[in-house]
Protein backbone atom coordinates (compact mmCIF):
# COMPACT_ATOMS: atom_id res chain seq x y z
CA UNK A 1 0.00 0.00 0.00
CA UNK A 2 1.13 3.67 -0.54
CA UNK A 3 -0.36 7.30 -0.02
CA UNK A 4 -2.89 7.30 -2.62
CA UNK A 5 -3.76 11.02 -3.31
CA UNK A 6 -2.00 14.67 -2.04
CA UNK A 7 -3.89 17.08 -0.95
CA UNK A 8 -1.82 21.09 -0.51
CA UNK A 9 -4.26 23.89 1.26
CA UNK A 10 -4.24 27.04 2.32
CA UNK A 11 -6.17 28.65 5.39
CA UNK A 12 -5.30 31.76 7.44
CA UNK A 13 -5.42 29.59 10.96
CA UNK A 14 -4.78 25.92 11.15
CA UNK A 15 -5.89 24.26 14.46
CA UNK A 16 -4.29 20.89 15.15
CA UNK A 17 -6.44 19.24 17.33
CA UNK A 18 -10.47 19.35 17.71
CA UNK A 19 -11.01 19.14 21.58
CA UNK A 20 -11.38 21.56 23.97
CA UNK A 21 -9.58 24.02 23.63
CA UNK A 22 -9.30 23.88 19.73
CA UNK A 23 -12.88 23.92 18.87
CA UNK A 24 -13.52 27.17 21.60
CA UNK A 25 -10.61 28.55 19.76
CA UNK A 26 -11.90 28.25 16.45
CA UNK A 27 -15.31 29.79 17.96
CA UNK A 28 -13.37 32.66 19.37
CA UNK A 29 -11.62 33.52 16.07
CA UNK A 30 -14.85 33.46 13.95
CA UNK A 31 -16.74 35.50 16.66
CA UNK A 32 -14.10 38.16 16.44
CA UNK A 33 -13.07 38.18 12.52
CA UNK A 34 -13.88 36.26 8.61
CA UNK A 35 -10.48 34.29 8.65
CA UNK A 36 -10.39 31.04 7.31
CA UNK A 37 -9.97 28.22 9.57
CA UNK A 38 -9.07 24.33 9.22
CA UNK A 39 -9.27 21.94 11.87
CA UNK A 40 -7.36 18.68 11.93
CA UNK A 41 -8.25 16.13 14.77
CA UNK A 42 -6.91 12.84 14.54
CA UNK A 43 -10.19 11.18 15.53
CA UNK A 44 -13.69 12.45 15.24
CA UNK A 45 -14.42 16.30 16.57
CA UNK A 46 -17.54 15.21 18.44
CA UNK A 47 -16.01 12.72 20.39
CA UNK A 48 -12.55 13.54 20.71
CA UNK A 49 -9.85 14.25 22.87
CA UNK A 50 -10.11 14.85 27.16
CA UNK A 51 -13.86 15.22 26.81
CA UNK A 52 -14.69 12.71 25.13
CA UNK A 53 -16.72 10.40 27.52
CA UNK A 54 -18.28 13.30 29.33
CA UNK A 55 -17.54 15.15 32.87
CA UNK A 56 -19.54 15.68 35.80
CA UNK A 57 -17.80 18.59 37.41
CA UNK A 58 -15.91 21.92 36.36
CA UNK A 59 -12.98 21.89 38.46
CA UNK A 60 -11.53 25.23 38.02
CA UNK A 61 -14.18 27.58 38.51
CA UNK A 62 -14.41 30.98 40.86
CA UNK A 63 -17.09 30.34 43.28
CA UNK A 64 -18.76 32.48 45.59
CA UNK A 65 -16.60 34.43 47.54
CA UNK A 66 -13.63 33.41 45.34
CA UNK A 67 -11.79 35.97 43.16
CA UNK A 68 -9.09 34.78 40.63
CA UNK A 69 -5.96 35.25 42.52
CA UNK A 70 -7.27 32.82 45.36
CA UNK A 71 -7.15 30.16 42.27
CA UNK A 72 -3.60 31.31 41.87
CA UNK A 73 -2.57 31.15 45.16
CA UNK A 74 -4.08 27.11 45.02
CA UNK A 75 -2.43 26.22 42.17
CA UNK A 76 0.80 28.06 42.92
CA UNK A 77 0.66 26.45 46.18
CA UNK A 78 0.12 22.74 44.63
CA UNK A 79 2.47 22.82 42.22
CA UNK A 80 5.67 24.15 45.01
CA UNK A 81 5.93 27.87 43.26
CA UNK A 82 7.00 26.58 39.90
CA UNK A 83 3.83 28.18 38.11
CA UNK A 84 3.65 31.07 35.68
CA UNK A 85 1.64 33.29 37.40
CA UNK A 86 0.87 35.66 34.75
CA UNK A 87 -0.38 32.64 32.90
CA UNK A 88 -2.64 31.35 35.73
CA UNK A 89 -4.11 34.29 36.45
CA UNK A 90 -5.23 35.22 32.87
CA UNK A 91 -6.70 32.07 33.04
CA UNK A 92 -8.40 32.19 36.14
CA UNK A 93 -9.92 35.67 34.81
CA UNK A 94 -11.79 33.67 32.63
CA UNK A 95 -13.26 31.06 34.24
CA UNK A 96 -16.60 31.89 34.95
CA UNK A 97 -16.88 34.09 31.29
CA UNK A 98 -15.78 30.58 29.18
CA UNK A 99 -18.55 28.30 31.76
CA UNK A 100 -21.69 30.79 31.38
CA UNK A 101 -20.84 30.75 27.42
CA UNK A 102 -21.27 27.05 27.64
CA UNK A 103 -24.44 27.40 29.34
CA UNK A 104 -25.49 29.34 26.90
CA UNK A 105 -24.70 26.43 24.43
CA UNK A 106 -26.74 23.67 26.13
CA UNK A 107 -24.25 22.75 29.25
CA UNK A 108 -26.89 21.44 31.90
CA UNK A 109 -25.34 22.99 35.36
CA UNK A 110 -26.97 22.29 38.27
CA UNK A 111 -28.64 24.52 40.62
CA UNK A 112 -29.38 24.64 43.98
CA UNK A 113 -33.16 25.70 45.38
CA UNK A 114 -31.98 29.54 45.06
CA UNK A 115 -30.75 28.95 41.70
CA UNK A 116 -27.26 28.97 42.70
CA UNK A 117 -24.49 26.69 41.19
CA UNK A 118 -23.95 23.63 43.03
CA UNK A 119 -20.44 23.67 44.48
CA UNK A 120 -18.26 20.98 45.10
CA UNK A 121 -15.70 22.01 47.30
CA UNK A 122 -14.07 25.55 46.71
CA UNK A 123 -13.41 25.71 42.87
CA UNK A 124 -15.77 23.61 41.60
CA UNK A 125 -19.37 23.29 40.60
CA UNK A 126 -21.25 19.99 39.46
CA UNK A 127 -22.74 19.10 35.84
CA UNK A 128 -24.47 16.87 33.92
CA UNK A 129 -21.40 16.75 31.03
CA UNK A 130 -21.67 13.80 28.95
CA UNK A 131 -22.73 15.96 26.34
CA UNK A 132 -20.30 18.25 26.34
CA UNK A 133 -18.09 17.34 23.49
CA UNK A 134 -20.78 17.46 21.34
CA UNK A 135 -22.11 20.69 22.24
CA UNK A 136 -18.60 22.25 21.30
CA UNK A 137 -18.90 19.97 17.61
CA UNK A 138 -21.92 21.73 16.86
CA UNK A 139 -21.23 24.96 17.70
CA UNK A 140 -18.09 24.77 15.52
CA UNK A 141 -20.34 22.62 12.59
CA UNK A 142 -22.32 25.94 12.40
CA UNK A 143 -19.23 28.45 11.68
CA UNK A 144 -18.67 30.14 8.25
CA UNK A 145 -15.36 29.51 6.21
CA UNK A 146 -14.44 26.34 9.43
CA UNK A 147 -13.39 23.21 7.59
CA UNK A 148 -12.92 20.33 10.23
CA UNK A 149 -11.02 17.46 8.48
CA UNK A 150 -11.47 14.03 10.57
CA UNK A 151 -9.30 11.79 10.64
CA UNK A 152 -6.48 13.23 9.68
CA UNK A 153 -3.09 12.64 11.29
CA UNK A 154 -0.37 15.87 11.40
CA UNK A 155 2.97 14.48 11.73
CA UNK A 156 5.17 17.26 11.17
CA UNK A 157 5.11 21.41 11.42
CA UNK A 158 6.58 23.54 8.57
CA UNK A 159 8.67 26.02 10.08
CA UNK A 160 11.36 28.32 7.97
CA UNK A 161 13.55 30.77 10.13
CA UNK A 162 11.69 29.38 13.21
CA UNK A 163 8.56 30.86 12.21
CA UNK A 164 5.25 28.44 11.76
CA UNK A 165 4.16 28.09 8.03
CA UNK A 166 1.80 25.39 8.28
CA UNK A 167 1.92 21.36 9.10
CA UNK A 168 1.98 17.73 7.03
CA UNK A 169 0.20 14.63 7.83
CA UNK A 170 -2.00 11.87 6.45
CA UNK A 171 -5.59 10.66 6.45
CA UNK A 172 -6.38 7.89 8.22
CA UNK A 173 -9.03 7.20 6.67
CA UNK A 174 -8.61 7.54 2.65
CA UNK A 175 -4.43 7.67 2.72
CA UNK A 176 -4.24 11.35 0.94
CA UNK A 177 -1.03 13.18 2.38
CA UNK A 178 -2.23 16.50 3.22
CA UNK A 179 0.14 19.85 3.26
CA UNK A 180 -1.61 22.68 4.95
CA UNK A 181 -0.46 26.17 4.70
CA UNK A 182 -1.46 29.35 6.93
CA UNK A 183 -0.37 32.31 8.63
CA UNK A 184 -0.87 31.18 12.03
CA UNK A 185 -0.72 27.33 13.51
CA UNK A 186 -2.61 26.86 17.44
CA UNK A 187 -1.92 23.33 18.62
CA UNK A 188 -4.55 21.70 20.95
CA UNK A 189 -3.37 18.27 20.60
CA UNK A 190 -3.25 17.90 24.76
CA UNK A 191 -0.75 15.71 26.13
CA UNK A 192 1.07 11.87 26.82
CA UNK A 193 -0.17 8.94 27.81
CA UNK A 194 0.88 5.44 27.58
CA UNK A 195 4.87 6.40 28.25
CA UNK A 196 5.14 4.10 30.99
CA UNK A 197 3.96 0.75 31.34
CA UNK A 198 -0.25 1.24 32.88
CA UNK A 199 -1.56 -0.53 35.45
CA UNK A 200 -3.24 -3.24 33.94
CA UNK A 201 -1.84 -5.66 31.62
CA UNK A 202 -2.48 -6.83 27.88
CA UNK A 203 -6.02 -5.74 26.60
CA UNK A 204 -7.01 -3.31 29.68
CA UNK A 205 -3.70 -1.57 29.20
CA UNK A 206 -5.79 1.58 27.28
CA UNK A 207 -8.02 1.43 31.12
CA UNK A 208 -5.86 4.75 31.90
CA UNK A 209 -6.64 8.17 33.47
CA UNK A 210 -5.53 9.80 30.80
CA UNK A 211 -7.31 9.31 26.77
CA UNK A 212 -4.61 6.75 25.43
CA UNK A 213 -4.80 7.86 22.15
CA UNK A 214 -3.25 11.36 23.44
CA UNK A 215 0.27 10.41 22.57
CA UNK A 216 1.97 13.46 22.65
CA UNK A 217 2.38 14.63 19.05
CA UNK A 218 1.93 17.74 19.85
CA UNK A 219 5.10 18.27 22.44
CA UNK A 220 7.03 15.67 19.66
CA UNK A 221 6.58 17.83 16.73
CA UNK A 222 7.67 21.52 18.95
CA UNK A 223 10.52 19.63 20.49
CA UNK A 224 11.50 18.14 17.03
CA UNK A 225 11.32 22.05 15.29
CA UNK A 226 13.11 23.38 18.42
CA UNK A 227 10.58 25.14 20.27
CA UNK A 228 11.15 25.41 23.85
CA UNK A 229 9.54 23.26 26.78
CA UNK A 230 8.58 23.41 29.96
CA UNK A 231 8.42 21.61 33.14
CA UNK A 232 8.21 18.06 31.67
CA UNK A 233 9.92 16.64 34.93
CA UNK A 234 6.40 17.83 37.03
CA UNK A 235 5.17 14.61 35.41
CA UNK A 236 1.24 13.78 37.25
CA UNK A 237 0.21 10.54 38.67
CA UNK A 238 -3.52 10.56 38.97
CA UNK A 239 -4.82 8.90 42.48
CA UNK A 240 -7.03 6.14 41.26
CA UNK A 241 -9.86 3.67 42.20
CA UNK A 242 -7.92 0.59 41.85
CA UNK A 243 -8.48 -1.61 38.85
CA UNK A 244 -11.52 1.02 37.34
CA UNK A 245 -8.82 3.70 37.18
CA UNK A 246 -11.73 5.97 38.18
CA UNK A 247 -11.59 9.66 39.30
CA UNK A 248 -11.13 10.07 43.29
CA UNK A 249 -12.01 13.68 43.65
CA UNK A 250 -15.74 12.64 43.12
CA UNK A 251 -15.83 10.27 46.37
CA UNK A 252 -13.59 12.75 48.44
CA UNK A 253 -15.07 16.10 47.52
CA UNK A 254 -18.52 15.13 46.90
CA UNK A 255 -18.56 12.95 50.01
CA UNK A 256 -15.42 14.13 52.19
CA UNK A 257 -14.09 10.53 52.12
CA UNK A 258 -10.39 10.28 53.85
CA UNK A 259 -8.18 8.61 52.78
CA UNK A 260 -7.40 6.07 55.22
CA UNK A 261 -4.45 2.70 55.16
CA UNK A 262 -5.20 -0.96 55.97
CA UNK A 263 -5.87 -0.27 59.82
CA UNK A 264 -8.00 2.75 59.24
CA UNK A 265 -6.02 5.10 59.84
CA UNK A 266 -5.85 8.29 58.37
CA UNK A 267 -2.64 8.86 56.83
CA UNK A 268 -3.56 11.92 54.12
CA UNK A 269 -2.90 14.43 56.99
CA UNK A 270 0.28 12.78 57.61
CA UNK A 271 2.30 13.54 54.13
CA UNK A 272 0.17 16.73 53.01
CA UNK A 273 -3.19 17.52 50.73
CA UNK A 274 -1.31 18.57 47.61
CA UNK A 275 -1.87 16.47 44.88
CA UNK A 276 1.52 15.03 44.51
CA UNK A 277 1.59 14.34 48.28
CA UNK A 278 -1.80 12.63 48.44
CA UNK A 279 -0.21 9.76 45.51
CA UNK A 280 2.68 9.76 47.49
CA UNK A 281 1.44 9.00 51.22
CA UNK A 282 -0.63 6.47 49.41
CA UNK A 283 2.78 4.91 48.03
CA UNK A 284 4.53 5.43 51.00
CA UNK A 285 2.04 3.41 53.19
CA UNK A 286 1.60 0.82 51.01
CA UNK A 287 5.41 0.44 50.80
CA UNK A 288 5.77 0.26 55.18
CA UNK A 289 3.20 -2.39 54.97
CA UNK A 290 0.21 -0.54 55.77
CA UNK A 291 -1.58 -1.16 52.40
CA UNK A 292 -3.85 -1.22 50.89
CA UNK A 293 -5.15 2.18 50.64
CA UNK A 294 -8.70 3.19 51.01
CA UNK A 295 -11.27 6.39 50.74
CA UNK A 296 -13.28 5.87 53.34
CA UNK A 297 -16.97 5.84 52.03
CA UNK A 298 -18.84 3.22 54.72
CA UNK A 299 -21.35 4.74 56.79
CA UNK A 300 -21.94 7.16 54.04
CA UNK A 301 -25.61 7.90 53.45
CA UNK A 302 -28.46 6.46 51.11
CA UNK A 303 -28.19 9.61 49.50
CA UNK A 304 -24.74 9.66 48.69
CA UNK A 305 -24.62 6.37 47.60
CA UNK A 306 -27.00 7.00 44.98
CA UNK A 307 -25.23 10.22 43.97
CA UNK A 308 -21.70 7.84 43.55
CA UNK A 309 -23.22 5.79 41.46
CA UNK A 310 -25.03 7.84 39.13
CA UNK A 311 -21.97 10.57 38.88
CA UNK A 312 -19.69 7.49 38.25
CA UNK A 313 -22.24 5.65 35.29
CA UNK A 314 -22.00 9.36 33.64
CA UNK A 315 -18.33 9.61 33.59
CA UNK A 316 -16.49 6.06 34.95
CA UNK A 317 -19.24 3.44 34.52
CA UNK A 318 -16.68 0.42 34.93
CA UNK A 319 -16.85 1.88 38.79
CA UNK A 320 -20.36 1.51 39.22
CA UNK A 321 -20.53 -1.50 37.53
CA UNK A 322 -17.97 -3.00 40.01
CA UNK A 323 -20.15 -1.54 43.13
CA UNK A 324 -22.97 -3.32 41.60
CA UNK A 325 -21.14 -6.60 41.04
CA UNK A 326 -20.08 -6.42 44.21
CA UNK A 327 -23.59 -6.54 45.52
CA UNK A 328 -22.19 -3.91 47.78
CA UNK A 329 -23.11 0.18 47.90
CA UNK A 330 -20.10 2.61 48.25
CA UNK A 331 -21.58 2.60 52.24
CA UNK A 332 -20.99 -0.79 53.05
CA UNK A 333 -17.06 -1.09 51.65
CA UNK A 334 -13.97 0.94 51.01
CA UNK A 335 -12.74 2.14 47.86
CA UNK A 336 -9.65 1.21 47.06
CA UNK A 337 -7.13 3.53 45.60
CA UNK A 338 -3.75 3.28 43.88
CA UNK A 339 -1.63 5.53 41.72
CA UNK A 340 -1.34 5.31 37.49
CA UNK A 341 1.26 5.55 35.73
CA UNK A 342 3.17 9.04 35.35
CA UNK A 343 1.43 11.83 32.27
CA UNK A 344 3.04 14.69 30.79
CA UNK A 345 -0.08 17.05 30.86
CA UNK A 346 0.04 20.37 31.20
CA UNK A 347 -3.57 21.08 32.62
CA UNK A 348 -2.31 19.64 35.85
CA UNK A 349 0.80 20.21 35.97
CA UNK A 350 3.05 22.67 34.40
CA UNK A 351 4.64 20.50 31.62
CA UNK A 352 4.30 21.62 28.49
CA UNK A 353 5.29 24.45 25.68
CA UNK A 354 7.13 27.84 26.92
CA UNK A 355 4.56 30.09 26.20
CA UNK A 356 3.99 33.86 26.40
CA UNK A 357 0.54 35.81 28.08
CA UNK A 358 -1.28 35.50 24.62
CA UNK A 359 0.03 31.53 24.48
CA UNK A 360 2.23 32.24 21.62
CA UNK A 361 5.38 29.44 21.34
CA UNK A 362 8.90 30.16 20.89
CA UNK A 363 8.25 29.56 17.37
CA UNK A 364 6.76 32.75 15.88
CA UNK A 365 2.92 32.03 15.20
CA UNK A 366 2.66 28.94 16.53
CA UNK A 367 0.37 29.02 19.68
CA UNK A 368 -0.97 26.21 22.19
CA UNK A 369 -3.47 25.81 24.56
CA UNK A 370 -4.47 23.24 27.21
CA UNK A 371 -3.09 20.33 28.19
CA UNK A 372 0.07 20.87 25.67
CA UNK A 373 0.51 24.24 26.72
CA UNK A 374 2.86 24.53 29.83
CA UNK A 375 3.45 27.28 32.86
CA UNK A 376 -0.29 26.64 34.15
CA UNK A 377 -1.42 23.93 36.30
CA UNK A 378 -5.03 22.93 37.26
CA UNK A 379 -6.73 24.68 34.16
CA UNK A 380 -8.67 21.22 33.29
CA UNK A 381 -11.63 21.87 31.29
CA UNK A 382 -12.93 25.90 31.77
CA UNK A 383 -9.04 26.55 31.98
CA UNK A 384 -8.45 24.89 28.64
CA UNK A 385 -11.82 27.14 27.04
CA UNK A 386 -9.60 30.20 28.75
CA UNK A 387 -6.52 29.12 26.64
CA UNK A 388 -8.11 29.03 23.37
CA UNK A 389 -9.99 32.14 23.77
CA UNK A 390 -6.62 34.07 24.90
CA UNK A 391 -5.01 32.08 22.28
CA UNK A 392 -7.50 33.23 19.44
CA UNK A 393 -7.83 36.81 20.74
CA UNK A 394 -3.72 37.08 20.11
CA UNK A 395 -4.31 35.36 16.73
CA UNK A 396 -6.76 37.80 15.00
CA UNK A 397 -5.13 40.33 16.14
CA UNK A 398 -1.82 39.51 15.09
CA UNK A 399 -3.50 38.23 11.87
CA UNK A 400 -5.10 42.37 11.36
CA UNK A 401 -2.39 43.75 12.15
CA UNK A 402 0.63 42.00 10.27
CA UNK A 403 -1.23 42.13 7.48
CA UNK A 404 0.33 38.63 6.62
CA UNK A 405 1.12 37.83 2.65
CA UNK A 406 -0.39 35.12 1.00
CA UNK A 407 0.85 31.31 2.57
CA UNK A 408 1.57 29.49 -0.93
CA UNK A 409 5.21 28.84 -0.63
CA UNK A 410 7.28 27.95 -3.76
CA UNK A 411 8.32 24.50 -2.51
CA UNK A 412 5.18 22.88 -1.31
CA UNK A 413 5.37 20.21 -4.12
CA UNK A 414 8.59 19.24 -3.20
CA UNK A 415 7.77 19.34 0.44
CA UNK A 416 4.76 17.27 0.10
CA UNK A 417 5.98 15.01 -1.86
CA UNK A 418 9.27 14.04 0.63
CA UNK A 419 7.19 13.47 3.34
CA UNK A 420 4.81 11.00 0.97
CA UNK A 421 8.12 9.50 0.47
CA UNK A 422 8.90 9.51 3.97
CA UNK A 423 5.32 7.48 4.53
CA UNK A 424 5.44 4.98 1.85
CA UNK A 425 8.27 3.62 3.47
CA UNK A 426 6.54 2.64 6.20
CA UNK A 427 4.12 1.13 3.84
CA UNK A 428 5.76 -0.88 1.51
CA UNK A 429 8.44 -2.22 4.01
CA UNK A 430 8.30 -6.03 4.18
CA UNK A 431 9.06 -8.21 6.93
CA UNK A 432 10.00 -5.76 9.77
CA UNK A 433 12.13 -7.20 13.17
CA UNK A 434 9.70 -5.82 15.40
CA UNK A 435 6.09 -4.71 15.72
CA UNK A 436 4.72 -1.58 17.21
CA UNK A 437 3.09 -3.30 20.19
CA UNK A 438 6.23 -5.15 20.97
CA UNK A 439 8.66 -1.21 20.36
CA UNK A 440 5.61 0.08 22.37
CA UNK A 441 5.61 -2.47 25.30
CA UNK A 442 9.78 -2.28 25.42
CA UNK A 443 9.62 1.80 26.08
CA UNK A 444 6.75 1.18 28.75
CA UNK A 445 9.02 -1.63 30.41
CA UNK A 446 12.57 1.22 30.17
CA UNK A 447 10.17 3.91 31.30
CA UNK A 448 8.77 1.57 33.87
CA UNK A 449 12.02 1.08 35.50
CA UNK A 450 14.44 3.47 34.59
CA UNK A 451 12.21 6.71 34.95
CA UNK A 452 10.61 6.22 38.06
CA UNK A 453 7.58 4.52 37.19
CA UNK A 454 5.03 2.58 39.16
CA UNK A 455 7.34 -0.66 39.34
CA UNK A 456 10.15 1.60 41.29
CA UNK A 457 7.43 3.36 43.39
CA UNK A 458 8.26 6.53 40.76
CA UNK A 459 11.53 6.85 42.30
CA UNK A 460 14.45 7.43 40.17
CA UNK A 461 18.31 7.90 40.63
CA UNK A 462 20.77 9.57 37.77
CA UNK A 463 22.50 6.18 36.99
CA UNK A 464 19.06 4.45 36.04
CA UNK A 465 18.00 8.15 33.89
CA UNK A 466 21.22 7.16 31.79
CA UNK A 467 19.95 4.01 30.98
CA UNK A 468 16.65 5.32 30.42
CA UNK A 469 18.17 7.42 27.80
CA UNK A 470 20.57 5.17 26.05
CA UNK A 471 17.51 2.31 25.69
CA UNK A 472 15.30 4.72 24.32
CA UNK A 473 17.62 6.10 21.84
CA UNK A 474 18.05 2.45 20.79
CA UNK A 475 14.44 2.50 20.49
CA UNK A 476 14.21 5.15 18.16
CA UNK A 477 16.22 3.32 15.90
CA UNK A 478 14.32 0.28 15.93
CA UNK A 479 11.36 2.31 14.71
CA UNK A 480 12.83 3.04 12.02
CA UNK A 481 12.33 -0.37 10.71
CA UNK A 482 8.92 -0.52 11.23
CA UNK A 483 6.67 -1.38 8.96
CA UNK A 484 2.75 -0.58 8.05
CA UNK A 485 -0.18 -2.38 6.38
CA UNK A 486 -2.44 0.41 6.19
CA UNK A 487 -2.96 4.06 7.41
CA UNK A 488 -4.22 2.98 10.78
CA UNK A 489 -0.90 1.39 11.26
CA UNK A 490 1.13 3.73 10.31
CA UNK A 491 -0.86 6.06 12.31
CA UNK A 492 0.53 3.92 14.76
CA UNK A 493 4.27 4.10 14.08
CA UNK A 494 4.24 7.74 14.19
CA UNK A 495 2.15 7.86 17.76
CA UNK A 496 5.27 5.44 18.97
CA UNK A 497 7.47 8.30 17.70
CA UNK A 498 5.93 10.79 19.24
CA UNK A 499 6.43 8.72 22.62
CA UNK A 500 9.80 8.18 22.00
CA UNK A 501 10.86 11.80 21.53
CA UNK A 502 8.64 12.81 24.70
CA UNK A 503 10.51 10.64 26.42
CA UNK A 504 13.72 11.55 25.91
CA UNK A 505 12.38 15.15 26.93
CA UNK A 506 11.02 13.69 30.14
CA UNK A 507 14.14 12.06 30.70
CA UNK A 508 16.05 15.32 30.44
CA UNK A 509 14.25 16.85 32.83
CA UNK A 510 14.38 14.53 35.37
CA UNK A 511 18.04 14.56 35.30
CA UNK A 512 18.24 18.66 35.31
CA UNK A 513 15.92 19.47 38.21
CA UNK A 514 18.82 18.25 41.23
CA UNK A 515 16.28 18.45 43.74
CA UNK A 516 13.02 16.59 45.22
CA UNK A 517 10.35 19.20 44.77
CA UNK A 518 7.06 17.12 43.89
CA UNK A 519 7.42 13.49 45.40
CA UNK A 520 6.69 10.68 43.56
CA UNK A 521 6.26 13.59 40.25
CA UNK A 522 9.51 13.74 40.47
CA UNK A 523 11.31 11.50 43.20
CA UNK A 524 15.15 11.73 42.92
CA UNK A 525 16.99 9.49 44.57
CA UNK A 526 20.16 11.37 44.33
CA UNK A 527 18.56 14.24 45.84
CA UNK A 528 15.64 13.47 47.82
CA UNK A 529 15.07 17.02 49.73
CA UNK A 530 13.65 20.20 48.33
CA UNK A 531 16.03 22.92 47.35
CA UNK A 532 15.78 26.81 47.00
CA UNK A 533 18.43 26.78 44.41
CA UNK A 534 15.89 25.21 42.15
CA UNK A 535 13.03 27.57 42.73
CA UNK A 536 13.14 28.41 39.00
CA UNK A 537 11.92 27.46 35.48
CA UNK A 538 13.95 23.67 33.77
CA UNK A 539 13.16 24.30 30.19
CA UNK A 540 14.87 22.54 27.23
CA UNK A 541 15.40 22.88 23.29
CA UNK A 542 16.30 20.34 21.23
CA UNK A 543 19.06 21.60 18.50
CA UNK A 544 20.15 18.94 16.22
CA UNK A 545 20.56 15.61 18.01
CA UNK A 546 20.86 17.11 20.75
CA UNK A 547 18.72 18.41 24.42
CA UNK A 548 20.03 21.75 25.64
CA UNK A 549 18.57 22.64 28.99
CA UNK A 550 17.65 26.30 30.27
CA UNK A 551 17.09 27.71 33.56
CA UNK A 552 15.11 30.29 34.11
CA UNK A 553 13.90 32.63 36.43
CA UNK A 554 10.70 32.86 38.54
CA UNK A 555 8.24 35.28 36.57
CA UNK A 556 7.00 36.97 40.20
CA UNK A 557 3.31 37.87 40.86
CA UNK A 558 2.01 41.01 39.38
CA UNK A 559 4.55 40.60 36.38
CA UNK A 560 4.17 39.75 33.11
CA UNK A 561 7.09 37.30 30.87
CA UNK A 562 7.45 38.03 26.84
CA UNK A 563 9.67 36.08 24.98
CA UNK A 564 12.93 38.41 24.34
CA UNK A 565 14.98 35.74 23.21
Amino acid sequence: MKIEGKKILHTDVLIIGGGTAGCYAAMTIREQSDYSIIIAEKANIRRSGCLAAGVNALNAYITKGHVPQDYVDYATKDAGGIVRPDLLLTMSEGLNRVTAKMEQLGLVILKDENGEYVARGNRNIKINGENFKPLLADAVSKLDDVTVINQLNITDYLVNNHKIEGAVGFSIADGTAYEIRAKKVLIATGGAAGLYRPNNPGFSRHKMWYPPFNTGAGYAMGIEAGAEMTTFEMRFIALRCKDTIAPTGTIAQGVGAKQINAHGEVYETKYGLTTSQRVYGTVEENVQGRGPCYLRTEGISAEQDESLLKAYLNMAPGQTLKWVESGKNPSEQNVEIEGTEPYIVGGHTASGYWVDTERETTIHGLYAAGDVAGGCPQKYVTGALVEGEIAAHSIVQKLNEEQVADTTASDEEMVLDNKIAEYDAFLTKQAPAFTVEELEEAMQKVMDQYAGGIGTHYQFNEKQLAMAEEKIKKLQILAKGLAAADMHELMFIYELKERLTVCLTVIAHLRARKETRWHSFAENLDYPEKSDAWLCYVNSKKNGDQITMIRRDLVKGGETYEHRD
